[in-house]
């Protein structure tokens, strides 16, 4: 998977209490669970651009109170996705 590169600043670091030691993973993270959270992707497609178990994303999202409105749009979706991987 290709990746680019983004310079944040230190106070929004902080606010977002990213780990210090890797905080692109956590930032990612939060961008595909924030895309999610607006119905932009599913919640497969949100775990597999960030690279996270699809377990550890629902729990990720759970601890930051984000619904899981998965429907059969958002099956059908992760479907698709499962098959391309």
């Amino acid at each position: 998977m290709k990746s680019v590169q983004v310079n944040l600043p230190e106070g929004l670091v902080e606010a977002a209490q990213l780990n210090r030691s890797n905080p692109s993973a956590d930032a990612a993270r939060l961008l595909a669970l924030e895309l999610f959270r607006e119905d932009k992707i599913s919640l497969g497609r949100a775990a597999e651009l960030c690279e996270t178990p699809l377990e550890v994303f629902i729990e990720f999202a759970g601890r930051r109170a984000v619904s899981l409105h998965y429907g059969a749009e958002q099956l059908e979706e992760d479907r698709r996705t499962l098959q391309r991987l």
